[in-house]
Order: C-alpha cells, then sequence, then structure tokens
C-alpha cells in the first residue's frame, strides 16, 4: 500500500519539477532554444524522455504553464469583477486587465520566471496563438474585455484589434522587464508592483481613449 500511494505522489512531484524547470529555461533562453533533454536534466530527471511522457509536445507543455498560471489569476480577476459590477469607469476594467497579473508576480517573490516565460512565448506565432487562446479562455477575460469594449463604442473593429494587440504586448513586456530587472538588481522605472500596476493602467488608458486618425 506504501508503494501504491507513493507513486501518484511521485509522479506529481516529477511534473511540477519539470514545470518548474521548463518555465526557468524558456524564460532565460527562449522556448526554442531548449530542448526536452536539457528540461528534463533540470528537472534531476535521468529519463531523457520524461518531458514526453508526462506532457507531450512542447506546445503541450507550455500550455500547462500557461493554463496553470490563469487558473491563478483567474480568482483574482473574479473577486475584482465582482466588486466593480456594472462600472461606467474604463479604469475599473482596465484594472481588472491588469492588476490580477500584477499581484501574481508580486506574489511569487524574487527570483521568479513566470511574466519573462509569458514574453518569450509571445515570440513564436504558434505558442503565442496558445498563450491567447488559454487566456480568453478565462470567463474573467472575456468579462473584462466585454466592460471596455462597452466603454468604447466609436473605435472601429479594425482599431480594436490593434490596440488590443498593442495593450497586450504592452503588459506581457513590460512585466517581464520589471521581473528581469528584479532578479537581477537593476534600477525599475516604479519602486513597487504597485506603482507599476498604477502607471500601466495609466498608459493603456490612454492608447485606448487616444484619438483615431483616418488613413485615406
Amino acid at each position: 500500500m506504501v508503494t501504491a500511494t507513493r507513486r501518484p505522489d511521485r509522479a506529481r512531484e516529477t511534473r511540477v519539477a519539470i514545470l518548474d524547470a521548463a518555465e526557468r529555461l524558456f524564460a532565460e533562453h527562449g522556448v526554442g532554444e531548449v530542448s526536452n533533454r536539457q528540461i528534463s536534466e533540470a528537472a534531476g530527471q535521468a529519463n531523457n524522455f520524461a518531458v514526453g511522457y508526462h506532457f507531450g509536445s512542447k506546445a503541450d507543455l507550455v500550455r500547462t504553464i500557461v493554463r496553470h498560471y490563469t487558473e491563478q489569476t483567474e480568482q483574482r480577476r473574479l473577486r475584482m469583477l465582482a466588486e466593480i459590477g456594472a462600472s461606467d469607469d474604463l479604469r475599473d476594467w482596465v484594472s481588472c486587465l491588469v492588476r490580477p497579473a500584477i499581484d501574481h508576480l508580486a506574489a511569487l517573490g524574487v527570483p521568479s520566471w513566470r511574466a519573462r516565460f509569458i514574453a518569450q512565448v509571445t515570440t513564436v506565432p504558434a505558442l503565442c496563438e496558445v498563450l491567447v487562446e488559454e487566456s480568453m479562455a478565462a470567463p474573467s477575460m472575456r468579462r473584462t474585455h466585454e466592460g471596455m469594449f462597452r466603454l468604447l463604442p466609436g473605435l472601429p473593429e479594425e482599431v480594436h484589434r490593434e490596440r488590443g494587440d498593442m495593450s497586450r504586448l504592452l503588459i506581457v513586456h513590460t512585466l517581464a522587464e520589471r521581473e528581469r530587472a528584479l532578479h537581477e538588481g537593476a534600477p525599475t522605472a516604479r519602486t513597487t508592483w504597485e506603482a507599476t500596476a498604477v502607471g500601466l493602467v495609466d498608459a493603456l488608458i490612454g492608447l485606448w481613449l487616444a484619438p483615431v486618425t483616418t488613413v485615406r
């Protein structure tokens, strides 16, 4: 019985070790530069096929890490949405977009690799699709976008798409740069994660409310 109960525990421990190693290596070197063998070795696995055995393809591994991150931010965002209700203040909705991720990163402490991992994933088109798909599958994210867009009725559809892409890049790379600076002990633009949230929300509100110039 002891062996039978330990086997699932050992498998879970192995999966966690692989996920942690993969996130760190992908963040530091890029997804395409890291092999399954390197991940297995960093996770302390003698079996070089451990990654494939537990997760399948590299895309499946990335999806698992992204899904874990999304699950951890989902409850934070749902609580914020419950607090703002049907707010007519764009800042409330943009805060729901930004703050769950920032609160999550702040809770991870230093060092962390999650923001840099997300940034690296966005550089690979096929994996970026995985990231967007998993993020938008979260009910809280869909509700946040619906609330934002309700307050921006005059924007043409193509501008919506364009500014949505800009917003994603701004959030991802701002957070990744701060995480990197904290890890390296380098200066940061803002002294705290809270101040970072305020600055990022300000910038995104300015982005979404910027005038639209018609090009002929």
